[in-house]
Parts: C-alpha cells; structure tokens; sequence
C-alpha cells in the first residue's frame, strides 16, 4: 500500500539522533603465548649476557688402582652468551579538542590509544621473539635489535631442508632456510628424541596454524571422536606423548610458519633493561603526546633443550 498523502516519515526528518553503539568491537589477535609464558628477567646494560655449560660424557672406564695418585681432569670452560636489548617504542597524539569532546565507546581518547598501542607492542616483542633475526649491536644510526629464536638454535634442527644451513648459535647469524619439505610425524619424533638425548625436557610446540592441522593428522591423534552423549566432535591434539616426553601443542600466530618450534620454556626468558612504560612527552602545541617504550631482548639459556623442525611447506 501507498503511503497517505502529506504522511511526514524519516526520510524528511531533520535532528533524529545518531544510533551509535557505546562499544568498540575488535578482534584482532592480542595473545602472545610466548612471551606471557617465560620466566621475566632484569638487564642492566644493553647487552645482556649468560653462561652455558655442559657435562662430559658418561664413561664406563671410571676404574682405579688404590692408593694411586691422582691426577687432574681437563677443565672446560664455560660458553659466554649474549644477546642486545631492543627499544620497541610506539607513540600517539591526541589534539586538545578531540581531548575534550564526548566519544563513543571510550572515555578519554588517549586512555583508549595507551591501552590499545601496548597490545599491539606486546605482539612485536612476541614476534621478535620467534624471528629468525641475528643481533645487530647498534650505532647512533643503526637501531638495536635482539636476536630471535632462529639466530640460537642450532643443535636439535630436523628436516633441513636443501640449502639450509643452522647458525653458529650464539645470535650473531640466522639460519639459512632451505627447500621446504611436508612437516611430519617422523621429523617431530627424531626432534624430540635429539633433544632428550641432549637433557632438554621440552614442555610445549609452537606452530602456525597450517602445521598444526599437520600435526592433527599425527598417528594416534583421536581425530574427530564422538564423546558419548554430550554429541561433541574433538579436533584436538592437547598433549603429545613421545618416549622422550610429552608436550603440549599452542597455534602461535607471530611464528613463522615454516618453524615450529619445540620449546622447554624455562629455559628461555625475557630480560627487561626498561619495562613497558607510557610515559608523557614534551607539550609543543594544542595537543598531548604519549609514548609507549619497552627494551628487551631474548636470554636463550641453553639451547640444546630446544629444538625445530625447520624448513615446513606452508601451503
């Protein structure tokens, strides 16, 4: 039906007030698994450093004669290792006007920024973390930058892929990525025991969400069981149980993903020379500034308790 004649409807209205929801909807990713997960460190100089040791190998020939003499062993000296702070520093500024007007879903307009712009710092640090990034020491024109997870790790590396080649380990190269190959059941398993038979006790995987659908597809993963009653379909793999121990498999959405990366969490940590702070800057007009700063770096305490499978197809 038509309208009536001279019927006033919405369309010829003049001041009907906004309809703007009083929430801000954001789904961007903000967990970093990684970093909330290890231990947190001081550091008091930009370079911060660590000692590695490790035992000789067992022998079954400790036999001697008694009453002899005794002689002194050989002494190793243990390995120095180190790794640069980095500065992660964000800003916002926020003019004095848009300071002093009512906004939606927020309160003061700054407030929102600081909260929102630590998110997003903490995902940085998280995937710096897991880079495959040498340290770079710095100078008045170069930034500083820690060395990933890629530039430590060298002993327990399966499926290296052609022309792939491990670092030297103490965070001055990064590996070399080869041809990829399938990530699989095999490589993960020779990983682990590798990193057993070094002493490591790995504790959790950290894999893209590509090579965790491989990983769902593991020999002995119960895929998509029914759980009675309830109706429930499981998709999961929670705890992996190997020989050589058990872990836990997280999706990481700041790992490379042709890495995934076996991990025995305490033997990594996050060394803060500054911890994240906001701090207020010089006023220089009709506004207000902030900045978000933090410096840290990776401490790699033993990498032998580590382990990667490297060089994963990723599609």
């Amino acid at each position: 039906m038509a309208q009536p004649a001279n019927t006033f409807d919405t369309y010829d209205s003049v001041g009907i007030r906004e309809d703007l929801s009083n929430v801000i909807y954001n789904v961007s990713p903000e967990e970093t698994p990684l970093l909330s997960s290890i231990a947190k460190v001081s550091a008091t100089n930009t370079l911060h450093e660590w000692q590695t040791d490790a035992n000789r190998a067992a022998v079954a020939t400790n036999a001697h004669i008694e009453g002899n003499d005794t002689a002194g062993d050989a002494v190793t000296a243990t390995t120095r290792l180190g790794n640069y702070t980095q500065i992660f520093k964000n800003a916002c500024v926020i003019s004095g006007t848009d300071e002093s007007v009512t906004n939606a879903g927020r309160g003061k307009e700054m407030s929102y920024q600081i909260v929102k712009i630590a998110a997003e710092q903490k995902t940085d640090i998280e995937m710096s973390l897991f880079a495959n990034n040498a340290r770079v020491a710095g100078n008045a024109t170069t930034a500083r930058e820690l060395g990933g997870l890629g530039s430590f790790v060298k002993t327990n590396v399966t499926n290296v892929g052609s022309g792939g080649s491990n670092p030297t380990g103490n965070g001055t190269n990064a590996r070399t990525d080869g041809t990829a190959t399938v990530f699989s059941q095999a490589d993960f398993d020779l990983c682990m025991q590798e990193i057993w038979a070094e002493g490591g006790k790995p504790d959790t995987v950290y894999l893209s969400t590509f090579q965790m659908n491989k990983a769902l597809g593991f020999t002995g993963n119960n895929n998509q069981r029914s759980t009675g009653a309830s109706g429930k379909v499981e998709n999961l793999l929670n705890v992996y149980m190997t020989p050589w121990g058990s872990v836990s498999f997280v999706p990481s959405r700041h790992n490379r993903a042709k890495d995934v990366w076996i991990i025995q969490k305490d033997k990594l940590a996050l060394a803060s020379l500054r911890a994240m702070k906001n701090e207020a800057l010089s006023k220089t007009g009709d506004n207000e500034k902030r900045q978000i700063l933090c410096e840290s770096t990776l401490v790699v305490r033993n990498e032998k308790a580590l382990g990667l499978i490297a060089d994963c197809t990723t599609s």
